[in-house]
């Protein structure tokens, strides 16, 4: 009797095609993978325009790789942007000074830091993973690699960002603040149709830093981490917190011990707090977010302060998803 039912429910789902019209049968796509891929993460609310700069690559089959630079590299290039790239607030020199890392599904890296004058740090690091033996060049030394490189100097110090440094000097009073865009980034981390994983992190950096300061933003293991064989993480915030725990690695390997892309998240948080507890500070004006990206295409995020949102696209379409936090 059960194989008569299955066998007469097998003619009804085929007799139901059968009656479709050729058009409308066109349409019928099969069954989602049980990977949710393609799909890229990106830090902030500026990640929505280069997630579609990002898609454009994912969609059509291109490699991940290549579209979290194409990603990011759009909002390098957006003087709207005060704290990535050309139009970036500067050090308290008046000095625009890039860090940027990308990493690949081959564990291949390249990394600069301090690189002054040329607007795509990321593009530059990318070379550094690609054309050189090394996986870090850092200020003099990573401005004439990308000179060498044919990357044109350009004077990234926007009207803008000058007059608000100006304004900064009469007081050239240091206090970051929660949230407020004087020291995000933008990381990105995405799966491909093929099933690899690679991630980009580029920023300015804390506004009015010390000249020569370098985050977590460059620091592979801080700022980004891809392991292809579990998922990829990527940091924003106050980038000392990030490099004291090298939380992008902690999170990949939380994963690897069997955390949800979210718990794990959670626990490099706590870890920081936990730090920053033991050593009698306060949480005040300390911001940190985490987001991972698992080989399955599972995500998550979780940070110290509400306000943190990432934006994620897959087929289901480009949203910003506000993170989860500690502090209620």
């Amino acid at each position: 009797m059960d194989s008569r039912r299955k066998f007469l429910k097998n003619m009804g789902v085929g007799s139901l095609l059968l009656g479709l019209h050729p058009s409308y049968a066109q349409q019928l796509k099969p069954l989602q993978s049980p990977i949710n891929k393609p799909i890229v993460l990106s830090t902030w609310d500026f990640g929505l325009k280069a997630n579609i700069e990002a898609w454009k690559i994912l969609s059509t089959g291109g490699r991940a790789l290549d579209a979290v630079e194409q990603g990011v590299r759009y909002t390098e290039a957006d003087a709207t942007e005060r704290s990535v790239g050309y139009g970036g607030r500067p050090d308290r020199d008046g000095k625009v000074t890039l860090d940027a890392c990308i990493m690949d599904e081959n564990a291949n890296i390249g990394s600069v830091a301090a690189l002054e004058g040329v607007k795509h740090a990321i593009s530059v690091a990318r070379a550094v993973m690609e054309k050189t033996p090394h996986v870090m060049l850092v200020g003099d030394g990573a401005q004439q690699f990308a000179q060498e490189q044919g990357f044109p100097l350009e004077n990234l110090l926007t009207e803008v960002s000058e007059k608000e440094w100006r304004e900064w000097l009469k007081t050239a009073k240091y206090e970051p603040v929660v949230n407020i865009e004087n020291h995000d980034t933008i990381g990105m981390i995405a799966l491909d149709a093929d099933g690899n994983l690679s991630g980009a992190c580029t920023t300015s950096g804390m506004a009015f830093k010390m000249h020569g300061r370098v985050g977590d933003s460059p620091i592979i293991g801080a700022g980004l981490y891809v392991d292809n064989e579990v998922g990829a993480a990527t940091a924003t915030g106050h980038g000392e917190e990030v490099v004291r725990t090298v939380g992008s690695h902690l999170v990949v390997e939380l994963m690897r011990q069997g955390h949800t892309p979210q718990k794990a998240c959670e626990e490099a948080v706590n870890r920081i707090i936990n730090f920053t507890k033991n050593r009698k500070k306060t949480l005040d004006n300390i911001q940190v977010g985490f987001i991972a990206l698992s080989k399955q295409g599972e995500y998550g995020a979780y940070c110290i302060h509400g306000g943190f949102n990432y934006a994620k696209y897959d087929y289901v379409g480009n949203e910003l998803i506000f993170s989860p936090h500690y502090l209620k």
